[in-house]
């Protein structure tokens, strides 16, 4: 087990966060920049997480990170129990690999974006008209045309959220495989989506775009306006989180399909 000597410490701006960092956390160590860490801390919620995650991925250099819950949900965070003893989980955590989509969006006035989205790339209609979508896989046309109010391709990291909601399916952080999921599919409506590996590319062009306009949103960055989305794994990108014993991601994805 890799053993962290330098740690960096991210607050989300919570009162709550800022207050457990001020008189808890701060004190535990001598904390170092980013741009000197071997491991980040990161002291907030989910979406503090996701937003700490995608610093790193805009700055070129990714740690692990540990997350202590002071949020709401925090499936990608530890239990703030024993904050005292921080120091020492962290070197006694497990790690686990996540890797993000990397997502190519092509606006209606000719300009590519280009964003990685750690649980899933959403396409969702921006007016009371439905968005009527062609879904490719691999080159391959597999729907000429979903009437839909969106659709999403979800990694099992993000299963359960956006995905879930939207009744795909929950994916082992280990399957390999990536959920494509319709949102409110009107035609065909019968499709509940699919499960593909985790190898495939994925391309959602938008039919009609100026009558049917969609935007595409890569976690919590949104572009408006898209024609065509091309998605696929971001293998070089990968993530790795930090997770106490019996805390890991993947005990929590089992779990949560046994919620009612």
């Amino acid at each position: 087990m890799p053993e962290y000597q330098k740690l960096a410490l991210l607050v989300s701006d919570s009162d709550r966060a800022q207050e457990a960092a001020e008189n808890i956390f701060r004190p535990l160590t001598d904390w170092v920049s980013t741009d000197e860490a071997d491991a980040v801390v990161v002291i907030g919620g989910d979406g503090f997480m996701l937003q700490s995650l995608h610093a790193m991925l805009d700055a070129g250099k990714i740690l692990p990170a540990y997350g202590v819950n002071l949020g709401t949900v925090g499936f990608l965070m530890n239990k703030n129990r024993q904050p005292d003893k921080l120091l020492g989980r962290i070197t006694r955590a497990k790690p686990h690999t996540i890797l993000p989509l990397a997502m190519e969006a092509d606006t209606r006035d000719g300009q590519t974006h280009r964003f990685c989205a750690i649980n899933e790339v959403s396409l969702l209609r921006e007016t009371r008209q439905t968005a009527k979508i062609e879904v490719s896989v691999d080159d391959k046309v597999r729907i000429k045309e979903l009437v839909c109010d969106g659709v999403l391709l979800s990694t099992p990291a993000g299963s359960t959220a956006y995905n879930l909601s939207a009744d795909g399916p929950i994916l082992p952080l280990d399957s390999q495989l990536l959920a494509l999921t319709p949102i409110s599919a009107f035609r065909p409506r019968r499709w509940k989506g699919a499960i593909l590996p985790d190898r495939s590319r994925v391309t959602f062009r938008v039919m009609e775009e100026d009558k049917r306009p969609v935007s595409a949103v890569a976690d919590q960055r949104e572009i408006r306006n898209v024609a065509e989305v091309r998605l696929e794994i971001a293998r070089e990108s990968e993530l790795t989180l930090l997770f106490d014993p019996g805390h890991a991601l993947d005990e929590r994805i089992v779990s949560e399909q046994f919620v009612f």
